[in-house]
């Protein structure tokens, strides 16, 4: 298999495979669950960060994981994005980060600009 040599001007070792990125926000009294989620072919997996916020106070952030099919089953989910695996990584590294820095105030605006990285700009997607 040849490998991609980057002085060539092939800018295709770059691109890497999307990615659908899901969300789901439900408002219950007195606070707000937030989900992201991607699902992934190889395996066949969704994997489902979830976002406990009261008052604006992240109080509670776990990540659980279910089949493809059973995630398709899910009502509450709309596509906002695609990303790739590594946009993906710095997603999930920044939200341990955030998690613990709004454990004790609040951080509505931290949590909508980690949710800005899983979206790719328009030269990223260009030079595929």
């Amino acid at each position: 298999e040849e490998i991609p040599d980057p002085q060539s001007g092939d800018k295709d070792y770059l691109c890497e495979e999307t990615i659908p990125v899901f969300e789901s926000v439900l408002l219950e009294e007195g606070e707000t669950i937030r989900k992201i989620a991607v699902v992934t072919e190889e395996p066949p997996v969704a994997e489902i960060h979830v976002w406990i916020i009261q008052k604006g106070v992240l109080r509670q952030f776990f990540t659980e994981k279910m089949s493809k099919e059973e995630f398709e089953d899910q009502q509450e989910f709309k596509q906002i994005t695609r990303t790739t695996a590594s946009q993906w990584k710095i997603f999930s590294e920044g939200e341990a980060r955030i998690s613990h820095m709004c454990e004790t105030q609040i951080c509505r605006t931290e949590l909508e600009e980690l949710v800005k990285v899983l979206s790719l700009d328009k030269t990223e997607k260009g030079h595929c």
